[in-house]
């Protein structure tokens, strides 16, 4: 978040001013729909209480920043991305707390599975406020005041920081490779399926509130790229590591890349087929 706030022109949080309809939009569908919608997949999938409570904890998080670079290849509107990435940070130390204590206790199997942990709703508060918040803050500080330095740092930082998000995922990932290879069918499904609702849920709550397609594309990437870095804190921190969970926030830092590239490669194969469409037609 740091090395993401580096980067931030504070003329692009003016865009919440402009367009607030597309960041209301954009926030509504990551913090309320998405944890909704992943709530009915597992009351309907049924999967072990581990893996339910990763799904809920990876959709109980704010966009991943990998977001903004997947929006810029996709022809969405790369100005609404930045300002949605810096606004669900603020209201993550809030909803991020709210909708996984809420909906894991909503159904009864992660309910009776959270009694075999001690986790309060301010302990995930605290980490959240010092992992986004506090970095996010702090890297806008020192980009107004320290310009020159910010962009020199920028770059390295970005690297630094997606180095140690691939640690995080390496190392969950290793410290549960057999748990891994023994439910391998059933994560990869999961979070397959997870994750296309979630790119679904963002593009169609855009277009039944009548956004342009740009944003729409937009809010559809914010809200299937999650940070799942932030949920794998949480789980090492809070849940002992736990093999379901770390399992699914894991692979979903893998697969919600994949995926994003994916789609972004369709909105371009989208976009020129129009254009040769229009072209002949002219």
């Amino acid at each position: 978040m740091f090395g993401i706030a580096l980067g931030i022109n504070p003329d692009d949080f003016k865009f919440v001013a402009k367009r607030p309809k597309s960041v209301v939009v954009g926030a509504v569908s990551q913090f309320l729909l998405l944890p909704a919608v992943t709530f009915l997949i597992v009351l309907l999938w049924q999967p072990p209480a581990p893996f339910a409570l990763g799904m809920i904890l990876v959709a109980s998080c704010p966009g991943g920043n990998i977001s903004n670079f997947i929006s810029s290849i996709s022809n969405a509107n790369t100005a609404l991305s930045v300002a949605l990435t810096g606004f669900a940070t603020l209201l993550t130390p809030i909803f991020t707390p709210l909708n996984f204590e809420f909906w894991s206790h909503a159904f009864s199997d992660t309910s009776a599975y959270l009694r075999t942990f001690e986790i309060e709703f301010i302990d995930i508060l605290q980490t959240v406020i010092l992992l986004l918040v506090i970095p996010l803050l702090a890297g806008l500080f020192v980009r107004k005041k320290f310009y020159r330095i910010a962009r020199v740092i920028e770059k390295p930082i970005r690297i630094l920081s997606l180095i140690i998000l691939v640690g995080f995922i390496v190392i969950a990932l290793k410290n549960n490779i057999h748990s891994f290879i023994d439910h391998i069918y059933v994560v990869f499904s999961l979070v397959l399926v997870h994750n296309a609702f979630a790119f679904a849920v963002g593009y169609l709550a855009a277009k039944t509130a009548k956004l342009p397609e740009a944003e729409r594309r937009t809010v559809s990437i914010e809200t299937g790229i999650q940070n799942s870095g932030l949920g794998l804190i949480i789980i090492f921190t809070f849940f002992d590591g736990n093999g379901g969970m770390a399992i699914i926030a894991a692979w979903w830092g893998i697969w919600h890349i994949l995926a994003g590239l994916g789609l972004s490669y369709y909105f371009q194969y989208r976009d020129k087929h129009k254009n040769l469409k229009k072209t002949f037609e002219v």
